[in-house]
C-alpha cells in the first residue's frame, strides 16, 4: 500500500504559475509510476501528466502541453506538476494517483490516490 498526499494549490490569476507536489510514503520502494488527474465540477476527472518509474518518459494532455511539466524526485519520494500559464479553464481538484510499473493515461489504471488539492483561476 502507498498512501498519496497532494499539496500547493491555491487561488491564483491567469497567466500565474503554481506547483503541486504529491508525497507518497508507505511501501513506496521507488517502484510507482505516476499521474496527475483533475476533476471540475460537473465533469469527469481527466488526465493531466503521467511520468514514468525513473522519470526519463513523460506524457501530457493536448491541453496542458508546452504549459504544464511533470517530475518526480525519488530520494523525496515526491512528484511534482509545475503549471504555469494557468487559464481558468485550468481550475479543478487536482490528484495524483500511483501505479506498479508502467504508467497510463487512464484513471481507471491507477489503484493508489491521494485525497486531492483545489486549483482555482481567476480570469
Amino acid at each position: 500500500q502507498v498512501q498519496l498526499v497532494e499539496s500547493g494549490g491555491g487561488l491564483v490569476q491567469a497567466g500565474d504559475s503554481l506547483r503541486l507536489s504529491c508525497v507518497a510514503s508507505g511501501r513506496t520502494d521507488n517502484n510507482y509510476a505516476m499521474g496527475w488527474f483533475r476533476q471540475a465540477p460537473g465533469k469527469e476527472r481527466e488526465f493531466v501528466a503521467r511520468i514514468s518509474l525513473s522519470g526519463a518518459s513523460t506524457n501530457y494532455a493536448d491541453s496542458v502541453k508546452g504549459r504544464f511539466t511533470i517530475s518526480r524526485d525519488n530520494t523525496k519520494n515526491t512528484v511534482y506538476l509545475q503549471m504555469n500559464s494557468l487559464k481558468p479553464d485550468d481550475a479543478a481538484v487536482y490528484y495524483c494517483a500511483a501505479r506498479v510499473a508502467f504508467s497510463s493515461t487512464r484513471a481507471s489504471d491507477y489503484p493508489y490516490w491521494g485525497q486531492g488539492t483545489q486549483v482555482t483561476v481567476s480570469s
